[in-house]
């Protein structure tokens, strides 16, 4: 891996909507960073992983910050919450993810003078919706993004919309594989003869929003289930009531009552819930950044099934390492399912090794801390 930055000790700002997002999807790039001997602070609100960002070598600074809020005016307070943050450490470069830090984090470190490096990695409702609070946002990207030094974007899609409404500069995007995957970690698990032997078994691992697909999962799995009663659907994933997609767990529970679910609750290690399955699937129906879920269902050697919508049809060849079908439609999705259902077990063998290849070459999350290290030496080297 390139040694970047000379020889010089730096002080690196990352920020992300949770902690949880830091220490699952960011681990990688953290400990690279602290491996070359730079001085690494997260600034997120407090979760239950927030002391965990102390075992990657970070320092955790807690950062209130209202993810459910939509109001601009609300969030002028993060702003200088940013601000402060930001004069007190006195960092190097700034590593913003996720909206919010994006766009309010980048302001603050913009006006202090710190370089940026950016990464779009999903633009949400706010950006894709209709209306005064689109455009609002829309702006508030252009201001955010007009000083940044580079630009990552997890998909050509996002990349190609930013582009069209003049958001960003030409000379500063880059494209990353999404936030990538460690291969070494995710990697296919041998079959035992119990395995070999159980229910076909389709697994959906998200937080439990509507906009995920969930009811489209449910129906689907009712359709399967009355032809194949001996099928299995799992759902993994956090809870979260209060929004207003939110799944409530009044529902999770009636369908396992029903018979056709098993939710299993949120897990920290996905693993060994992927080894058990036969297919991913995530039916989501708004634009994705690259879904972390799917790139390690494919690091595992898992077939599959996503709905084609930016970031998702990044990852899957139809009928190759898996199938895309349309999103929002329960008739696709089940013909689908039951498509892969229906397959030998050599072609599923065949078509896992297939997105365990496509991961491999495409996905490495090495490809991402290598590109990440030459965006902060461009950073520090070219300040503004």
């Amino acid at each position: 891996m390139r040694q970047s930055f000379g020889s010089s000790q730096l002080k690196i700002a990352i920020s992300i909507n949770t902690s949880w997002n830091v220490v699952n999807f960011r681990a990688g790039l953290v400990r690279a960073l602290v491996a070359q001997g730079h001085e690494v602070i997260a600034l997120t609100p407090t979760d239950a992983h927030s002391a965990r960002i102390a075992d990657l070598g970070a320092r955790f600074i807690p950062l209130e910050m209202d993810g459910r809020s939509r109001s601009p005016l609300h969030d002028i307070g993060l702003a200088l919450r940013y601000r402060a943050a930001f004069r007190r450490e006195r960092p190097d470069v700034y590593l913003g993810f996720t909206i919010k830090p994006n766009l309010y984090g980048s302001m603050a470190a913009h006006s202090l003078g710190i370089p940026v490096v950016n990464n779009i990695t999903g633009l949400g409702k706010m950006f894709v919706g209709k209306g005064w609070l689109n455009r609002v946002v829309i702006g508030l990207y252009r201001v955010a993004l007009s000083r940044s030094r580079t630009v990552f974007f997890q998909n050509r899609d996002d990349l190609a919309l930013f582009a069209a409404h003049k958001l960003v500069a030409d000379e500063v995007i880059r494209l990353l594989p999404g936030s990538g995957v460690d291969l070494q970690r995710f990697k296919p698990a041998p079959r035992d003869e119990a395995g070999a032997a159980r229910p076909f078994t389709f697994l959906l691992i998200a937080r439990l929003l509507w906009a995920k697909g969930i009811a489209q999962y449910i129906e689907a799995a009712r359709q399967i289930l009355q032809s194949h009663p001996d099928t299995r659907f799992r759902i993994v994933g956090m809870i979260d009531e209060f929004g207003a997609d939110g799944v409530p767990r009044s529902a999770l529970d009636q369908w396992q009552a029903e018979g056709v679910i098993d939710y299993l609750g949120p897990a920290d290690d996905v693993r060994p819930h992927i080894a058990d399955a036969d297919c991913l699937v995530l039916p989501t129906y708004y634009p994705e950044g690259t879904p972390r879920t799917l790139l390690e269902g494919a690091a595992m050697g898992k077939p599959l099934l996503t709905t084609d919508v930016p970031g998702c049809r990044d990852i899957v060849e139809d009928r190759v390492t898996g199938r895309l079908c349309a999103p929002r439609d329960v008739a696709a999705l089940h013909a689908a399912m039951s498509d892969l259902r229906n397959l030998s077990p050599a072609a599923l063998a065949e078509m896992g090794i297939a997105a365990r290849n496509k991961a491999e070459r495409d996905f490495d999350e090495q490809i991402v801390v290598r590109r990440y290290l030459d965006a902060i030496d461009d950073a520090v080297r070219n300040r503004r």
